[in-house]
């Protein structure tokens, strides 16, 4: 067994973290940082160490599943709820050889179990096979032209791009259990209408019925990646919604989803942060409030929304927040 467990490795468990996906979940860290088959120019992790495609094992899977039994057991014993137990390591969790016993093993805590991953390895029958024992698997899908996703993912130079497609294609027809994607845009690399047209074609045509819209949230290794503005990703999103039944933001803020407060101000915020809202919409939610359009011009004027329009319609998109960077001499 390969030994990856130094002193100030990151925890093997963690949380429960909220998650507007997942509800309250606990994340295991399967992956030692940074071995991935991606080398993805945004990666807010860090950068890759080692890029692989070889399956081996990092850590124990009685190990694993031992400090996650314990882990639940704690915060069962505060009282806390636990939604999920969710795989979404510092690198790619299916390069794990012990990630399908440690799934087997987790089974009895009855818990359900996410995994979060590039689907590198889904042309496998046998990482497909293990993630068919998940109950929610997230995949993630930046780009469905070639040479877009050589440039924002920088896979393992083994990797074959349709190989890669084929395998994502066998995993959704076969996966029983609820099956997203998650397509982070960079500003200038995978955020052009060819680019997102492609990914939706791609999405409808493997049968994904729910996707998820993602930007930086955290510092990337370079200055030059950045986020789209907002009406870029509000043009993304409406290109998305055309091919597939339901699109989401992931944009950094959870709110309070679509769960009425008595203020039309988080209200109208909480929708707006999941997907932009039609001007017609926004005037019925008001009405319902008992609230006038006041409430929406202090929200621009203080920064919160944007108005902006697609094919002749006015949109309001949350203004989002823009990530601070720290000088550094390597950029």
């Amino acid at each position: 067994m390969t030994s990856h467990g130094a002193v100030d490795a990151p925890p093997l468990v963690f949380g429960p973290v909220p998650s507007r996906r997942l509800g309250r979940s606990i994340g295991i860290n399967n992956i030692p940082p940074k071995v991935c088959s991606f080398a993805c120019v945004y990666c807010q992790v860090g950068p890759t160490v080692k890029r692989a495609l070889d399956i081996q094992e990092f850590y124990e899977p009685r190990r694993v599943a031992d400090e996650v039994t314990a882990h639940v057991d704690q915060v069962r014993g505060r009282g806390e709820d636990i939604d999920y137990l969710t795989f979404v390591p510092d690198g790619e969790p299916t390069l794990d050889a012990g990630l399908g016993e440690v799934i087997r093993l987790l089974h009895p805590l009855g818990i359900k179990i996410a995994v979060i991953t590039n689907g590198s390895l889904l042309w496998r029958d046998d990482v497909r096979e293990i993630l068919n024992g998940a109950d929610w698997v997230s995949v993630k899908v930046d780009a469905a032209i070639e040479w877009v996703w050589r440039r924002v993912s920088r896979p393992h130079p083994d990797l074959a791009f349709h190989t890669m497609r084929d395998g994502i294609a066998r995993f959704a027809e076969s996966f029983d259990g609820d099956l997203v994607s998650e397509t982070m845009l960079i500003a200038g690399f995978n955020d052009d209408f060819e680019s997102v047209e492609a990914v939706g074609l791609f999405l409808r045509d493997t049968g994904f019925t729910k996707a998820y819209l993602s930007i930086p949230t955290r510092p990337t290794p370079s200055a030059t990646i950045t986020a789209p503005d907002e009406e870029t990703v509000n043009r993304a999103y409406h290109v998305l919604a055309e091919h597939v039944r339901h699109v989401e933001y992931l944009v950094g803020y959870e709110g309070d989803e679509f769960a009425s407060s008595g203020d039309p101000r988080e209200d109208l915020l909480s929708v707006i942060a999941v997907h932009p809202m039609r001007s017609s919409a926004v005037h019925e939610l008001l009405d319902r409030a008992g609230a006038g359009w006041d409430v929406v011009e202090d929200l621009i004027a203080d920064g919160g929304l944007i108005e902006t329009t697609y094919r002749g319609d006015t949109f309001f998109v949350r203004r989002f927040a823009r990530v601070r960077r720290r000088a550094t001499n390597g950029g």
